[in-house]
């Protein structure tokens, strides 16, 4: 998830100039760039040898040849510059290209490391611009350089510059985020079913009046609103608000306070089956090694494979170590690029293809999850139309290059997995992977990237073995092969200084990732050898150490072995089952808790507020722990809190953005990422849609957050800027808990959660038979689903006509009041399915000839009555 350090900064704004140069200096500090106008022809000026400079028509221009890969493979500069901490400077100049791209102008060390105090990125074409950008010197500089780094276009072409100026004596420039309406809401929408809350910023102390109005402007309903105090996430004072109420589906519904109006939304059933399939086309968008296919992507998003071993890319296929560290070569093609960057890191990629291949396994084993819609023909994949589920065809890209990444046999090490592959150096932003010249590398094993991949291969042997019984084998024996090496080696960590040209990912402590794949090894196999190493873990049984209050992470994956544990079939005692189920539901308690304590409903409390990088997959694993809860109990609360959750993501938040590409009206679009980089280079796209954001993060680590951001309140550390590597990138360990939540969601929204059927008016059929003697009977009942969506937990209701009592029931909990009973589910039967069944029955007394009820309700709607 790091960027290139290097390279990264700060994106200033381009202003077309009214004021000459010569008026802007003179209302400035001493002017430190000489001959800035060129008067003196190119005198203190340097070039690259490649794209040799001269004056033409008052200018420097440069011929730059054709095949540059990044911009600093062509550069025009002055070195001397003179620069002091804390002073702000401005640096201004005029441009033109004879072909559109997108320059830096750094203002920077003039030696390795080159750090910059300036990196701006600025557009230039054909028309003269004039470009104005102001920065705070965060270090003392004798000899800064100013480079304007012109490479990495299409083609040959001509770069001029003219009127450079740089001065010190400038306002540092004061960053307000544009928050928009301060009515934050669900941009996407909120299921009719489901909870419906919002948030508004305000100074007001007293209670507002709300109004809901439907998309032809007619008003809905109307409340007050709940004065939260400040929020301290944000130092914000907020009010909530509430429409839980309103059932009717449509679009284009607003919430106004006073003179304030929210972006629009819908409300409605099927919201999130657009966001499962985009959310999954993430991996495919993402994949290396494969050409992108403009058939299933669109032409805007296509693109050649890249790291294949053809120029300039020097390939995945023959990969060595570092220098020193093997004498061996892999073959490591394939995978997913891990984030904004080349890389792919193995335990970025274990935790991401478990959670895509648990948003499946989820399916097979929890009543109303529909698989259908990650089944062969239903995603963008190449490999539709195999007779395998597109999700799993998904993951195997994935986990074919996890196994790759194995220790031979015969090495020293044999059978550990090496940590990560990638560039030697970092890349520039934009660069297509096809495009990449860098040299790759392996980096030297692991004990936390070993179990990675014993866990993920133990998931594939299960998942697979209907579909392909020799890639199951093959998985379980790498599994096992894995897991024999880490026992062997259990504390080779990752050097926390291996950080050039990718991230470190350092892991001190292992013990979560043994948990995670003795619970993975054990759910395949039922042996009692991985069984006993899930119960002797140090972590088993402790809430807080298997599911950590910040959210599950792939540094922190113990969880997702709970998980399995917890809902795939196996071979634990029923008391052992218990232990884990419990600690589930004890931490989705807590992330319950959060959401409700939260103004904006957010299952996310970091200690001090302290949102981390990444801080929205935080949010979005505490949500796959919470829906696990929901689908265990069919408890409502849990429910509600995943929702809560997918609020804020989407717009119910400090900064009214939705983190998702393409779903709101305010949605994150400039990602940090090396070849979505429109905001860079305007012949590429943004990011596709169902990319998420990483979101707040309160290290602010790169150059655009420590300038625009510093002091920023924990839930507002975030810019929509391809430079914020450290509060915009996307990755595919934050974008797989989203597929999985997305999947969930979209199951819930078939018809409605919770049971509710506005559009219809019966929702399920009863068959009830009854058998009587003397003063006795027995009645057997059997309740079906004719909804369109799972009932979770189901509520039966019906009342006697005489005097018949119920004494003793089976297979539901079943109460009397009066003529009134109810009938509610046990611990294994909450969850009703659309079609499904459930059946139940009881003992009674009565008197006389009594009747059988012919009226029902499930969840306040009537249902029809078999004969």
């Amino acid at each position: 998830m790091l960027s290139a350090v290097a390279v990264a900064g700060l994106l200033g704004g381009a202003l077309a100039g009214s004021a000459t140069a010569a008026e802007a200096r003179a209302a400035d500090g001493p002017e430190l760039v000489s001959n800035g106008d060129f008067s003196a022809g190119t005198t203190g000026w340097w070039w690259t040898e490649n794209s040799p400079g001269s004056i033409a028509d008052g200018r420097l221009c440069a011929d730059v040849p054709a095949a540059t890969a990044n911009p600093w493979d062509a550069i025009l500069g002055q070195n001397g510059l003179p620069l002091t901490t804390g002073e702000s400077y401005t640096l201004r100049y005029t441009a033109t290209a004879t072909a559109p791209l997108t320059i830096r102008a750094n203002v920077q060390m003039a030696t390795d490391p080159y750090t910059a105090e300036l990196s701006a990125a600025d557009p230039v074409g054909a028309t003269a611009e004039t470009f104005e950008h102001v920065f705070t010197a965060k270090a003392d500089h004798t000899a800064a350089q100013l480079a304007f780094q012109v490479g990495g276009g299409e083609g040959g072409y001509t770069f001029c510059v003219d009127d450079v100026s740089l001065t010190g004596g400038a306002e540092p420039p004061v960053y307000e985020p544009d928050t928009g309406s301060p009515v934050r809401v669900n941009q996407v929408g909120y299921l009719t079913g489901g909870p419906k809350t919002g948030t508004f910023v305000t100074e007001s102390t007293e209670p507002q009046t709300w109004v809901l109005k439907d998309g032809a402007g007619t008003e809905r309903a109307r409340g007050r609103t709940s004065p939260a105090g400040v929020d301290s996430t944000s130092r914000q004072n907020v009010h909530t608000f509430d429409f839980t109420s309103v059932t009717k589906a449509g679009d284009g519904y607003t919430v106004s306070i006073g003179e304030e109006t929210s972006e629009p939304f819908t409300i409605g059933d099927d919201l999130y089956s657009d966001l499962r399939g985009d959310a999954l086309a993430y991996f495919y968008h993402n994949r290396s090694g494969i050409e992108i296919d403009a058939d299933l992507v669109g032409e805007e998003y296509a693109r050649p494979a890249g790291h294949i071993g053809v120029a300039p890319n020097q390939g995945d296929t023959d990969v060595p170590c570092q220098a020193g560290d093997c004498d061996y070569r892999l073959d490591v093609s394939g995978g997913w690029y891990d984030a904004g960057d080349h890389g792919k890191y193995v335990v970025n990629g274990g935790i991401s293809v478990a959670q895509v291949m648990a948003a499946y396994e989820r399916t097979l084993h929890t009543e109303g999850a529909d698989g259908t819609a990650l089944g062969d023909g239903k995603l963008r994949v190449p490999e539709r139309g195999n007779s395998v589920p597109d999700v799993l065809d998904e993951a195997r890209w994935q986990l074919d290059f996890l196994m790759r990444m194995q220790v031979p046999e015969g090495e020293p090490l044999a059978g550990m997995v090496h940590h990560k592959i990638h560039d030697r150096a970092w890349t520039g932003l934009p660069l297509l992977p096809s495009a990449d010249p860098q040299p790759r590398e392996l980096h030297p094993p692991t004990t936390a990237a070993t179990l990675n991949v014993a866990a993920t291969a133990a998931q594939c042997a299960r998942l697979f073995k209907a579909y392909d019984a020799e890639f199951a084998a093959k998985c379980l024996k790498t599994a096992r092969s894995a897991w024999a090496a880490a026992k062997a080696h259990p504390d080779v960590l990752a050097d926390p200084n291996d950080g050039v040209g990718g991230g470190a990912y350092p892991d001190t402590d292992v013990r979560d990732e043994f948990y995670w794949a003795a619970a993975e090894l054990f759910v395949t196999t039922g042996e009692d050898t991985f069984r006993q190493a899930v119960l002797d873990s140090p972590l088993h049984g402790d809430t807080d150490a298997v599911f950590p209050r910040g959210g599950l992470s792939w540094g922190a994956t113990a969880g997702l072995g709970a998980l399995s544990l917890a809902t795939v079939p196996n071979e634990l005692t029923g008391s052992q089952l218990s232990s884990v189920r419990a600690m589930v539901l004890e931490a989705a308690d807590g992330y319950a808790a959060d959401s409700r304590n939260s103004a904006y409903g957010v299952p996310y409390a970091p200690e001090d507020d302290a949102y981390v990088w990444g801080s929205n997959s935080q949010v979005l694993n505490n949500m796959v722990v919470l829906a696990t809860a929901h689908d265990l109990t069919g408890e409502t609360g849990y429910r509600d809190a995943v929702l809560h959750g997918m609020e804020y993501l989407l717009g119910r938040n400090p900064l009214n953005q939705s983190y998702i590409t393409g779903y709101g009206e305010r949605d994150s679009h400039n990602q940090h990422h090396r070849f979505w980089a429109h905001q860079l280079d305007a012949s590429l796209p943004n990011p596709a849609p169902g990319s998420v954001a990483g979101g707040p993060n309160v290290g602010i680590e790169d150059p655009v957050a420590q300038d625009k951001l510093k002091g920023c309140a924990p839930a507002m550390c975030y810019i929509d800027d391809i430079e914020s590597w450290a509060t915009n990138e996307i990755t595919i360990n934050w974008n797989a808990p989203l597929a999985w939540v997305a999947s969930y969601l979209d199951d819930l929204g078939g018809g409605n959660p919770g049971g509710e059927n506005p559009g219809g008016d019966e929702v399920c059929e009863v068959t009830y038979h009854s058998y009587r003697w003397n003063s006795g009977f027995t009645s057997q009942v059997t309740l079906k689903n004719t909804g369109r969506s799972a009932v979770s937990p189901w509520e039966l209701k019906w009342s006697f006509a005489d005097d018949q009592r119920v004494t003793q029931a089976w297979s539901a909990k079943v109460t009397q009041t009066g003529r009134d009973v109810v009938a509610r589910p046990e611990s294994w039967n909450t969850t009703l399915a659309p079609g499904a069944t459930v059946n139940f029955g009881f003992n009674g007394t009565a008197s006389g000839s009594p009747a059988d009820p012919r009226a029902f309700t499930l969840g306040g709607k009537s249902c029809g009555v078999a004969p």
